[in-house]
């Protein structure tokens, strides 16, 4: 990777948490008596913010409680994974330092609410390597537009030909080619269905941090 700005993904790009996302919204609506959450619920959800999804989960499917409420439970459990015991994927902590080490200047853009990722990127002992963290919820946007990638290049000061996206999910990395970013795919088993789809949009592509190249 050749720019001097790189914004980065975290879940399911640098740490090994999609497992818990995934399976977040059915325990949850179980939890709730939904016996059957909707085929579509995590196809659904990967494209949205937390308070995206808790509005959706109050006004679609009649979860009881205000959109507020629905964030806050949804929240809490995640954020006990976060703080315990979500792990950093094999070989991104060396692949940040290397990529510190040449100049890059680098931040974090995730859909996750910026004090779990600060909490759970602290105790994996690289928060200290990016410049900033920023959320969609700050945005007020997910992934599906490029609300988040932009503000992130601003903050960083460089213009999208000049700042590398790295992401997991297809949909994320169409919205960010499509606004003019540098796009690496990085591979997660949650999204290996679509990895020959991202290998022909990505300009590069990660499928294990230990054996990447700079």
């Amino acid at each position: 990777m050749n720019r001097s700005f790189a914004i980065f993904d975290m879940d399911g790009t640098l740490v090994d948490s999609m497992g818990y996302w995934t399976h977040l919204g059915a325990e949850y609506l179980r939890a709730k008596g939904f016996a059957r959450p909707p085929e579509d619920l995590w196809d659904t959800m990967k494209a949205l913010t937390l308070p995206q999804t808790a509005e959706w989960f109050v006004r679609d499917l009649g979860v009881a409680g205000t959109a507020d409420s629905v964030a806050a439970e949804l929240n809490a459990v995640m954020a006990d994974h976060y703080r315990r015991d979500v792990p950093l994927k094999p070989g991104a902590k060396e692949y940040l330092a290397a990529l510190r080490a040449r100049g890059a200047d680098m931040c974090v853009a995730t859909n996750t609410p910026a004090p779990l990722v600060r909490a759970c990127l602290s105790r994996l002992g690289v928060l200290d390597m990016f410049r900033f963290c920023i959320s969609g919820d700050e945005v007020g946007a997910g992934k599906d537009r490029p609300d988040i990638y932009l503000a992130a290049a601003r903050r960083l000061g460089g213009p999208p030909q000049d700042v590398a996206v790295y992401e997991d999910a297809l949909f994320a990395l169409r919205t960010a080619k499509a606004a003019g970013f540098y796009t690496v795919g990085v591979f997660d088993d949650q999204c290996a269905a679509d990895w020959d789809e991202i290998c022909r949009l990505s300009d590069e592509t990660v499928r294990e941090w230990d054996r990447a190249f700079l």
